[in-house]
C-alpha cells in the first residue's frame, strides 16, 4: 500500500496532501490542470522533497521528514513514465528496453523481457529507432522500459496526454492490461474522465493542492465535488457511474445483463465474460424520470428511485437520486415542477440500453495487435 502525507511549496503554491492506495491496483489522481497531481508523483518519485510530512510504500518510508528519511530516486524502485516519453533516441526499442533492467540486480529483477514485449504488443518494435514509432509506440515502449525496472509502483503522469483521441483509446487496454498482469500498483495521474473511469480502482479527487475526497471510483465519482471538478476539465453535464456484474449475454439480441445495487440492466452486448465486474457509465440527460412505472414503452430499464437533491444549473434542474446507488438526471425546470419533485419523493428512473456506456472491467483482455507496421 502507498501511503501519502506531506506539504511542499511550488513558489506560492501551497500542498498539502494526504491519501493512501489502500491495495488498489490503480489509483487516480484526478483534477483540473495546476492542481497538484504531478507534484503528488514527483514527491513519490524522490523528484520533489517535502517540507514535512511521511511518504510510505509497503510500510517502508520513502521520506520522513521526522525521522530525517529521504531515500534517494534511484533507490526507490518506483518505474516513471510521464507525458513525453523520454525514450534515448540514439539507442534502438530494445537498447531502450533493457536499459533500467540492466541496472536491477538479478535478485530484484522480477519481470522477464519476453513477457513485458508479449504484453505491450512490441516484439516488432524491438529493432526500430524511437524516431520511427508512432505516438502509442513510444508510450508503450516507454511503459515497458519502466516495468523492465521491476519497480515496486509504477507513477503514471498523464502518459495519454500529448496523444490524440484515436491513440489514446488505442492505448489504454494496454495500460489496464499492465496493473492485471504484473501485479504491480500503479499512481496514475489524469484530468481525463474517461481515462479515469476505464483505468482506476481507487480515486483520490485533487483541488488547489489538496485531497478533497477518496475512496472507490464510483462512491467519488457520485460527489458534487467531483461534477464540479470534472466540468472544469470539459465534461459537458453530470453522469452516473455504476458497479455491477455481468449475469449473461443474449446473442440475438446484441445485449448483456448486468446485476447493480438497483438490479438488472439490460446494455449493449459487452465483450467482458459472466460474472466479470463492470463499470458502467450514465449520462444525466439520458435519465428520464417517470411518477408511475412505465408500460408501453420501448425502454428495457426501470429503477424505483427517490429523489435525494436538487440543485438549479443554467436552467435546467440536477436531480439526484437514491436508485440503490446514487444516479443523476438532468430535466428541464417545467419538467421537474410537473412531476412535483421534493427531496424523499419516490418515482422511476428510465435508461434506455443504448445511453449505458461501459467504462471498464476488472479482467480485461490483451489488446489486439493488428499489423507490424502498426499498432498504437
Amino acid at each position: 500500500m502507498l501511503e501519502v502525507a506531506f506539504a511542499a511549496r511550488r513558489g506560492a503554491f501551497a500542498i498539502d496532501l494526504a491519501f493512501a492506495s489502500e491495495g488498489a491496483a490503480v489509483t487516480a489522481l484526478f483534477g483540473r490542470s495546476g492542481a497538484g497531481k504531478s507534484s503528488a508523483i514527483e514527491a513519490v518519485a524522490g523528484l520533489l522533497r517535502p517540507e514535512r510530512g511521511r511518504i510510505a510504500l509497503g510500510g517502508r518510508a520513502l521520506f520522513d521528514a521526522g525521522k530525517g528519511i529521504d531515500i534517494p530516486p534511484h533507490r526507490r524502485r518506483v518505474g516513471l513514465v510521464f507525458q513525453d516519453a523520454r525514450l534515448f533516441p540514439h539507442l534502438g526499442v530494445r537498447r531502450n528496453l533493457t536499459y533500467g533492467m540492466e541496472r536491477v540486480t538479478s535478485g530484484e529483477r522480477v519481470i522477464a523481457f519476453d513477457a513485458v514485449v508479449e504484453a505491450l504488443g512490441i516484439g516488432h518494435l524491438l529493432d526500430r529507432r524511437p524516431a520511427t514509432l508512432s505516438g502509442g509506440e513510444t508510450q508503450r515502449v516507454a511503459i515497458g522500459r519502466a516495468l523492465l525496472a521491476s519497480p515496486r509502483i509504477l507513477l503514471m503522469d498523464e502518459p495519454l496526454a500529448a496523444l490524440d483521441g484515436e491513440r489514446r483509446a488505442e492505448l489504454l487496454p494496454f495500460i489496464a492490461l499492465v496493473s492485471h498482469r504484473f501485479a504491480i500498483p500503479i499512481l496514475y495521474v489524469s484530468h481525463a474522465v474517461d481515462e479515469v473511469l476505464r483505468l482506476a480502482d481507487r480515486l483520490v479527487l485533487i483541488e488547489a493542492g489538496r485531497a478533497v475526497a477518496a475512496g472507490p471510483v464510483e462512491e467519488v465519482a457520485a460527489r458534487d465535488d467531483f461534477a464540479r471538478i470534472a466540468a472544469l476539465t470539459g465534461v459537458a453535464e453530470p453522469f452516473s457511474v455504476l458497479a455491477g456484474t455481468v449475469i449473461d449475454h443474449d446473442e440475438a439480441l446484441m445485449r448483456t445483463r448486468v446485476e447493480v445495487a438497483a438490479g438488472v440492466l439490460a446494455v449493449g452486448r459487452l465483450d467482458a465474460p459472466s460474472g466479470a465486474r463492470v463499470r458502467l457509465r450514465i449520462g444525466a440527460s439520458d435519465v428520464i424520470l417517470a411518477l408511475a412505472a412505465p408500460a408501453g414503452l420501448s425502454v428495457r430499464n426501470v429503477l424505483p428511485a427517490r429523489v435525494t437533491g436538487l440543485g438549479d444549473v443554467d436552467g435546467m434542474v440536477d436531480v439526484a437520486l437514491d436508485a440503490g446507488t446514487v444516479l443523476r438526471a438532468r430535466i428541464t425546470r417545467d419538467a421537474a415542477a410537473e412531476l412535483g419533485l421534493v427531496r424523499g419523493k419516490r418515482l422511476f428512473a428510465l435508461v434506455k440500453s443504448a445511453a449505458i456506456v461501459p467504462s471498464a472491467w476488472t479482467r480485461p483482455k490483451p489488446p489486439r495487435v493488428d499489423s507490424p507496421r502498426g499498432g498504437a
